[in-house]
């Protein structure tokens, strides 16, 4: 019997699959002349937490992050839970 899908497989794939995909994007974004498909390539959406600085008066530590996806980052998520579907 198959053994279900851990939490840290999905992560894996989530994170590899949207870091390919959205390189892929933005190579696509460099070769396509000006236009509405190279406009559809590069439009992204980020989400994350501002960088805040923690002050512990020997040491300060700024923490924060950002997440930016675009279309094929979304499609290299699918691609990848696909791909990890057959090894989990």
């Amino acid at each position: 019997m198959r053994s279900r899908l851990s939490i840290g497989w999905v992560l894996l794939a989530v994170v590899l699959g949207a870091l390919m995909g959205s390189a892929l994007g933005e190579v696509i974004g460099l070769i396509l002349p000006d236009g509405v498909v190279k406009e559809f390539f590069l439009r992204s959406i980020s989400f994350g937490i501002d960088p805040t600085p923690i002050n512990l008066v020997i040491i300060t530590v700024t923490f924060g992050f950002t997440f930016k996806l675009n279309i094929i980052g979304v499609i290299g998520i699918i691609i990848a839970a696909y791909i990890f579907r057959w090894y989990a």
